[in-house]
């Protein structure tokens, strides 16, 4: 994987997680304005996911916010420039180009993560979160109509009355709130929130790489759909994995579970 800075000036930052590592890292970098988004930056936060799925050598994508807020939204000093024409613009939505990513994204929260930046987070399948974090939706506060699917996804995650009242009321969600209620992974110290965001970005990188993104895949679209159609999806797409296995594949799977099996046998 090359380290590579899209056109924002080195706003939109990727690189290995360290030299070699199957692990990127995305840096919003733009510290001063607390990683407030340009449009400029939401094209290269888009592409730089694009480029990633569909890169070989990138196992699983760690997110961070450089400085003292994972992102504080959009830059609101130009609105209509963000927000006006480019809603349904697929190619430069940096939320749609991670939802479209294949391979597991790991968000590393510090600070605010607030409306922009709320949606970018759960547009996350992993946050690990420094307990200096706060999630805060102000669409309401300002005006600003929700269009990277806050006012869909949070109430999946936490239930509707807590989503209604985040939304409409402006709740600030703590680290520990979003802890306990499902949002976060992991809470831990702020200085450890990019290290810990990459360890479980490098336990996923560990496994078959292949199945990753295919399990990332049909939990994601499953979680769109009601149990029966879900579960109904995850049996079609197990019988197309299994049906394109060759004995080859089936005899390297048995090969590699006897390998990890324990020496002594179970008396069970």
């Amino acid at each position: 994987m090359a380290a590579a800075s899209p056109d924002s000036g080195d706003l939109i930052a990727v690189e290995p997680a360290r030299p070699g590592s199957p692990v990127a890292v995305v840096a919003i970098n733009r510290p001063a304005a607390l990683n407030a988004l340009t449009k400029s930056m939401m094209v290269s936060l888009a592409a730089a996911f694009r480029r990633l799925g569909a890169d070989d050598a990138v196992a699983a994508v760690v997110l961070v916010g450089r400085g003292r807020s994972f992102c504080s939204g959009v830059d609101l000093t130009a609105a209509e420039e963000v927000f006006k024409g480019d809603v349904k613009d697929v190619a430069t939505d940096p939320v749609a180009q991670m939802e479209l990513c294949r391979k597991p994204i790991v968000g590393a929260v510090s600070g605010f993560a607030v409306t922009a930046g709320f949606e970018i987070a759960l547009a996350c399948d992993i946050l690990v979160a420094g307990r200096s974090a706060k999630f805060l939706d102000t669409h309401a506060k300002f005006g600003i109509f929700p269009s990277w699917g806050l006012s869909q996804k949070l109430y999946r995650v936490i239930g509707p009355n807590r989503a209604r009242e985040v939304s409409l009321a402006c709740m600030p969600v703590t680290a520990e709130m979003a802890e306990r209620w499902g949002l976060v992974n992991h809470v831990v110290d702020d200085n450890e929130v990019l290290s810990k965001a990459i360890e479980v970005a490098e336990a996923i990188a560990r496994n078959n790489r292949n199945l990753v993104v295919l399990y990332k895949s049909v939990i994601n679209d499953g979680f769109r759909l009601d149990l029966e159609h879900a579960q109904a999806l995850e049996k079609e797409r197990g019988h197309k994995y299994y049906n394109g296995m060759t004995k080859e594949q089936f005899a390297n799977m048995q090969k590699f579970i006897q390998g990890r099996s324990p020496k002594t046998q179970s008396k069970l």
